[in-house]
C-alpha cells in the first residue's frame, strides 16, 4: 500500500524541551487503513524510543483534539534537595538549590486562579489573546525534597505556565511577598520580572474531553476570540 501524507493535530503544542505522558492527537486515515489495535502496534515498531502511542480509538468526525478539549493539566516538579535531583529524575526535574516554602506558594498561587488577561506571564504572538481562566494552580510537596505544581486550564498561552512557575519560585524563596504575582496581572505586557522556569521540569500530564455530542459545541466555543479583561477600579 503506498504511503498517505497525514496530518496531525495535537491537543497542546508544548515549548521546546517540554515532556508529555497525556498527550492527546488525531489524524484522518482511509478507508481500509489497519484498525486501531493493529496501528497502535505497528507505531511501536516505527517511533523513536523516546515517544511512545500507548491507544488509538476510532472517534466521531466532531472531534477534535485541540479545539474540542475541556481543559489541559500539566505538572512541574521541582527538587529543593540542597544535594540536587534523583539522577534517574533529572531529566523532568528542575533542581533548586535553595528550600522553597510550599505554603506562600499555595498564598500565591490562589490569588492567580479565576479568569484574566496572563499577558505578563505570556509571550504574546501577533492576534493572539493571553487572557485565560486558570481552573487549578497547587503545589503539594509529595516527598521531603520534591515540590509539584499541579496546573489546569481550558488553555495556555505561550509559555505561560512556565513564567507562572518562575514567579512563584521567588514567592517561595521569600524573595516577593505572596501577592506579588497576582499584582502583576494589571501589566499589559509581558513583566520583565518574571524568569521563565526551565522546560525539562514541566510535563502536560492529562486533557479532558466533553461527551460525544458536545464535541462540536466545544470546539466553536474554543475557536471564538477572547477579548482582553478591562482592569476593575475601586
Amino acid at each position: 500500500m503506498a504511503r498517505i501524507p497525514a496530518t496531525l493535530t495535537v491537543a497542546g503544542r508544548t515549548d521546546a524541551g517540554v515532556h508529555a505522558t497525556g498527550q492527546v492527537a488525531h489524524l484522518d486515515v482511509p478507508v481500509g487503513a489497519l484498525p486501531p489495535d493493529q496501528l497502535a502496534h505497528r507505531l511501536a515498531r516505527l517511533l523513536p524510543p523516546d515517544l511512545r502511542v500507548p491507544a488509538v480509538r476510532q472517534v466521531p468526525r466532531t472531534f477534535d483534539a485541540r479545539f474540542s478539549a475541556l481543559r489541559r493539566h500539566y505538572q512541574y516538579r521541582v527538587c529543593d534537595a540542597p544535594w540536587g535531583v534523583d539522577p534517574l529524575r533529572r531529566y523532568d526535574t528542575l533542581g533548586y538549590h535553595r528550600w522553597l516554602d510550599g505554603a506562600a506558594m499555595n498564598v500565591a498561587s490562589t490569588l492567580l486562579l479565576g479568569e484574566h488577561d496572563f499577558a505578563a506571564f505570556c509571550r504574546r504572538r501577533e492576534g493572539a489573546s493571553t487572557v485565560r481562566a486558570l481552573e487549578t494552580l497547587t503545589w503539594t510537596r509529595d516527598e521531603p525534597h520534591l515540590l509539584v505544581a499541579h496546573v489546569a486550564a481550558d488553555a495556555f498561552c505561550h509559555s505561560m505556565v512556565r513564567s507562572l512557575v518562575g514567579a512563584l519560585l521567588v514567592v517561595g524563596e521569600h524573595r516577593r511577598p505572596p501577592d506579588w504575582p497576582a499584582g502583576l496581572l494589571l501589566h499589559a505586557a509581558r513583566a520583565s520580572a518574571v524568569t521563565v522556569a526551565p522546560a525539562h521540569g514541566l510535563t502536560l500530564v492529562a486533557v479532558d474531553y466533553p461527551d460525544d455530542d458536545q464535541l462540536a459545541t466545544r470546539a466553536e466555543q474554543t475557536r471564538a476570540v477572547r477579548r482582553p479583561i478591562e482592569p476593575t477600579r475601586e
